[in-house]
């Protein structure tokens, strides 16, 4: 299943925090505690420890799973994106890409053939950065894009409670087929972030966007 989330508009420093609310929003909702297993077919699942994150420059508090590994992996790969973004030229316009976090599963096939890897859930997160002029226009926007994002978190969470399709929980010796093993305090399903860079618009696009968003600060 896709899921492409409304594209956010952010300037550079709340880019990081932005992706970060958001994909640990998802991964809090796709994590469990370790399988510890007594016999085949019969495991112990163990509990996901909860952080709240304040952000920095977004008036915002989120809950993620307490596991150091895996913000180190995400907070890594969030900052791959920003760097991409970054190679971007400013002057030639708005900067803007895009973000995905995609949930899969691995078949092993016989040897000498690769095990393939399937995707069953993917989310997409398009961003469009701008610099606005004055400390007003951020200290309004700091907290519009707290409300917004709230709003985007809720309507996460409520996908996330359908009864769509998850994998089942597999014995043994399949267990890395479904999850990542590598924390060693949590067990998220098997992920992987990717990321393009959109390219810069034209300078009316950008002009544009900031145009939008100083009209919506100002109502």
């Amino acid at each position: 299943m896709k899921f492409c989330l409304l594209p956010q508009t952010v300037e550079s420093k709340q880019l990081e925090e932005v992706v970060n609310s958001i994909f640990h929003t998802i991964l809090f909702h796709r994590t469990t505690g370790k399988f510890h297993y007594k016999q085949e077919g019969a495991f112990l699942i163990g509990t996901v420890g909860v952080v709240e994150t304040d952000c920095d420059f977004v008036d915002l508090t989120y809950v993620r799973c307490n596991s150091p590994t895996l913000d180190k992996n995400l907070r890594r790969e969030v900052s791959a994106f920003k760097d991409v973004l970054r190679s971007t030229d400013v002057n030639a316009g708005l900067q803007s890409g895009q973000i995905s976090l995609e949930f899969y599963q691995k078949k092993k096939n016989r040897w000498p053939f690769p095990d393939e890897s399937i995707p069953w859930e993917v989310w997409t997160l398009k961003i469009n950065v701008i610099s606005l002029s004055n400390e007003q226009e951020r200290q309004a926007y700091r907290e519009k894009l707290g409300e917004i994002l709230n709003a985007k978190i809720i309507c996460i969470v409520e996908a996330m409670n359908r009864n769509d399709y998850i994998p089942k929980a597999p014995n043994q010796a399949l267990l890395d087929t479904v999850f990542d093993t590598t924390c060693p305090d949590v067990q998220p399903f098997l992920f992987k972030i990717s990321c393009q860079n959109s390219g810069p618009t034209n300078a009316s696009v950008g002009a544009a966007v900031r145009k939008l968003l100083r009209d919506t600060l100002a109502l």
